[in-house]
């Protein structure tokens, strides 16, 4: 069986870089696809900080500029570097922070009614006994 390889050095260093800072993980994202009114929400299967594989009911070409809305990040322009069924794939225009993307971010309004009155919404409060 023929399997595909990297052809060149330069192929094979990318795709081992790829795979190395590819985090695997299970949220949602809004995409803005041209030609389309509203912005559709994907899957976000897997991030790195040059891109993610996404999934979603709807029809992306492969080349296609996009822009999707990552939590904690903002808006982050990209193209579509390959798309199957249901899923696609995004090369972003410059690096993005995964981390920063699954961090959880707790507003006040999260805080349940008695630590919104304490003040602990600025940090840990810690007591010593």
């Amino acid at each position: 069986m023929d399997s595909q390889q990297p052809t060149s050095v330069d192929e094979e260093v990318a795709a081992l870089s790829r795979a190395a800072d590819r985090d695997s993980l299970f949220l949602q994202a809004q995409l803005n696809v041209p030609g389309r009114p509203d912005a559709v929400t994907v899957r976000v299967r897997n991030l790195s900080p040059g891109g993610m594989l996404a999934e979603a009911r709807v029809n992306v070409a492969q080349g296609a500029a996009v822009e999707v809305e990552l939590r904690n990040v903002g808006p982050v322009a990209g193209r579509v570097i390959w798309a199957g069924e249901g899923k696609f794939g995004i090369a972003f225009d410059r690096p993005v922070d995964p981390q920063a993307v699954r961090r959880q971010v707790v507003s006040q309004s999260d805080l349940p009614p008695h630590l919104r009155r304490t003040g602990l919404e600025q940090g840990p409060f810690y007591r010593r006994r």
